[in-house]
């Protein structure tokens, strides 16, 4: 199972209003871990930048003139994000903005089925609140302090942590990796190097290994015992 945490910045609150996308992040997991692969853009929204979205990450109109626009970079995230649930938070707010990228360059719109909003699943899971994603760090143990500003690529590193918390799957982890820990530390109990360099002197009496041969002997040839015993020692006791 492939999903992908995302993320964006824009310039304002609504596309109806002419704000544009100016970051987007990502995070891949597949069956629910990380795998490594990020996706990550900063666009020129070719507009000014409102002081109130600068606030809130920091990215300048300056800064995002050199950037490319969204049209050049669709076809790679269209490519990164593929078929895969698209985990977010808030997820109505970025989805109205990408489609809206996306409407503006005749390409298909992501139908809502495709999102899993991480901002409904803290909700139901903690009803009293607070649920953003600052809050949900703080209730979950999560370090956040690299987020002095919103940045997309961070904010989905960041939720993609959040949500496996939300759904279980942190702890899950966990456990197997305590598990697969059990198994490399038996594999190594059981390392010939770990062996007794001389053997025990064995506790069984002659008298009795004797006995315990002439009861062998008197099982027959098809017996358990006679593939653990020589079989020229079993003739000798019979």
């Amino acid at each position: 199972m492939r999903e992908i945490v995302l993320d964006t910045e824009t310039t304002g609150l609504s596309p109806a209003e002419g704000h544009r996308v100016v970051e987007i992040g990502g995070v891949e997991l597949v069956n629910r871990f990380p795998t490594g692969r990020t996706v990550h853009f900063y666009l020129n929204p070719d507009r000014d930048m409102p002081t109130e979205a600068f606030e809130v990450h920091g990215l300048s109109a300056e800064f995002l003139s050199d950037k490319p626009r969204f049209h050049e970079v669709a076809d790679a995230f269209i490519e990164f994000i593929g078929d895969a649930t698209l985990v977010i938070h808030n997820a109505s707010f970025d989805h109205m903005f990408l489609n809206a990228e996306l409407a503006k360059i005749g390409k298909p719109a992501i139908p809502r089925d495709r999102l899993l909003d991480t901002l409904l699943l803290a909700r139901r899971k903690h009803p009293n609140g607070p649920n953003r994603l600052d809050d949900l760090c703080s209730r979950y143990g999560i370090d956040n302090s690299r987020r002095t500003k919103h940045g997309a690529l961070l904010d989905s590193e960041i939720l993609a942590e959040v949500y496996l918390e939300l759904i279980g799957a942190r702890q899950a982890q966990l456990g197997l990796g305590e598990q697969v820990a059990e198994i490399r530390i038996e594999s190594h109990i059981a390392n010939p190097s770990r062996q007794r360099p001389h053997p025990l002197p064995p506790r069984v009496s002659e008298a009795e290994l004797a006995a315990h041969m002439a009861f062998v002997s008197e099982m027959g040839p098809a017996a358990v015992w006679t593939a653990y015993v020589p079989a020229e020692q079993v003739a000798a006791s019979a």
